[in-house]
């Protein structure tokens, strides 16, 4: 049997249970079915893969009053007792590592090659934030004249926590790890598109000693369990991952009870490319920062700008590459780009292709869906482009790069920035001076200096414009899921002005 055979038989095995009983949702401990059943299928094939509990605003009320009633006694738990917990639940996600990754493959048709890596990662947020626990209420000595002024943190409360189709499961550990820590309770809503991991997050994390009712999940679509959660009032702020367009229908459903709310949403991300760079590193970082992952990430470069001296030359090469790229089954170990999330996201993804030839661009290499079952898609590289094409200015969310050319520094930052986006941006030169200049001018919450993304969990993560609001990572973190608190002692029995004396 070939590995990739030998994969497939395990991921079917690790589904078996999942499909068995269907993908319930988990509310003070205890399972439910909720309103109903949708059903969930493989990108790879089309095939069913399971049932899965469908939410209506009953059920995620249920959640919520789970969350409220569980909040005070996890609030109060000591730092210490919070982090031996999230220590427990990382190390159940190493133990089950295989497992969450094969079923990732099956769920959202991302590379084994990546997704092996992607459970590891949410044990690494676990065990970052575990750290943070017992310090995440400390506060400052702020004094003046008159007064001891103390400052110290506490949770906010019951938290919504929406969470996106791409790397479900890392992404969905990257935001209910720093809310458990900060000592708040979750209402987790996964995509519909990919439940069956979050299904296993929950699990775990009960099985690892979490309480009841600290962690509930409930799955459903946006119009249904998503809107009845931002809009629920024992909920008292919402972090979301996803498009921007949701983002503002978020924002407005919180409005009526003040939620607060931290976005990471979509990126139209440059990688700008000198002449004076490690073009064949460049070459590396700008086709895994694209194609890897299929392209379906907020932080993929989708716009090469490239220096127009070392234009065509740089584009001789990366066509090749491009070209090269293999495409298959998620399970088979050589495959670098799988099947996309769904029929209508393919369509969406190739709906570029046509697009991109009306607005007098060129598809320099794939441009067309992959017959057969699945949403296999060619990997595809558009050039002759100019930035107000909307190959330029939309976010296409799959493995498709728009190269454009540039001629000097103003005018690559000009065109970095002549978009609606700031999420990331990636830039390669050999010059200091330069990449100094250019990372202060550019619109982008993080930038990368001859560097692919590189995450680094104390820094802040997130974006600016239509990419974002707010940021992850570090204290950050515990900024947006606590509530400051300041207290005033005074200092000797210093003159108060007398009334009414």
């Amino acid at each position: 049997m070939s590995e990739r055979d030998s994969n497939i038989a395990k991921a079917q095995a690790y589904l078996k249970p999942l499909a068995a009983k269907g993908v319930l949702n988990r509310i003070g401990g205890q399972d439910s079915q909720g309103a109903g059943w949708f059903d969930s299928a493989s990108p790879i094939d089309g095939t069913h893969l399971a049932k899965v509990a469908r939410s209506d605003a009953d059920e995620v009320d249920r959640a919520a009053k789970a969350a409220k009633a569980a909040f005070p006694a996890w609030r109060d738990m000591g730092g210490k007792e919070r982090k031996a917990i999230m220590h427990a639940i990382a190390d159940a996600i190493v133990a089950r590592a295989e497992e969450i990754a094969f079923l990732e493959c099956l769920d959202t048709g991302q590379a084994l090659r990546f997704m092996s890596k992607a459970a590891l990662r949410g044990a690494e947020n676990f065990r970052y934030f575990a750290d943070l626990a017992p310090s995440a209420r400390d506060g400052k000595n702020l004094p003046s004249p008159t007064l001891m002024n103390v400052t110290t943190r506490l949770p906010i409360g019951p938290v919504g926590v929406i969470t996106p189709w791409n790397t479900p499961f890392m992404l969905s550990t990257w935001k209910i790890a720093p809310a458990l820590a900060a000592g708040c309770t979750v209402v987790h809503k996964p995509a519909e598109l990919s439940p069956l991991t979050a299904r296993l997050l929950c699990e775990i994390a009960e099985d690892a000693g979490l309480p009841p009712g600290v962690w509930n999940l409930v799955n459903g679509f946006g119009e249904d369990a998503g809107c009845a959660l931002t809009e629920h009032p024992d909920i008292k702020a919402i972090a979301f991952v996803g498009e921007s367009r949701t983002g503002s229908m978020i924002m407005r459903q919180g409005s009526e009870t003040l939620k607060r709310v931290h976005f990471e949403l979509g990126g139209k991300n440059p990688c700008i490319v000198f002449d004076d760079a490690d073009l064949d590193r460049a070459l590396d970082a700008a086709i895994f920062m694209i194609y890897s992952l299929n392209g379906e990430r907020c932080t993929s470069s989708s716009r090469l700008l490239v220096q127009s001296n070392i234009h065509d030359a740089f584009v001789e090469k990366l066509a090749a590459r491009v070209a090269n790229l293999k495409v298959g089954h998620p399970l088979d170990p050589a495959t670098e780009i799988g099947p996309l999330i769904a029929p209508e996201h393919l369509a969406k993804v190739c709906s570029y292709f046509d697009i991109a030839k009306a607005d007098g661009a060129r598809v320099h290499v794939g441009g067309q869906a992959i017959d057969g079952p699945g949403c296999y898609v060619q990997p595809t590289l558009f050039t002759g482009a100019t930035n107000d094409m909307r190959i330029a200015q939309e976010e296409i969310f799959g493995p498709v790069l728009t190269v454009i050319p540039f001629d000097d520094e103003a005018d690559a930052i000009s065109k970095a920035n002549g978009v609606e986006y700031g999420l990331t941006a990636y830039v390669w030169t050999n010059d200091l001076s330069r990449a100094l200049r250019v990372t202060s001018q550019l619109e982008a919450g993080m930038m990368w200096v001859n560097s692919e993304n590189v995450r680094h969990l104390p820094t802040p993560f997130g974006g600016v414009k239509a990419s974002g609001m707010g940021r992850d990572g570090g204290d950050w973190s515990f900024e947006f899921y606590m509530e400051q608190k300041h207290i005033g002692f005074a200092l000797g029995d210093h003159k108060i002005p007398r009334l009414g004396a």
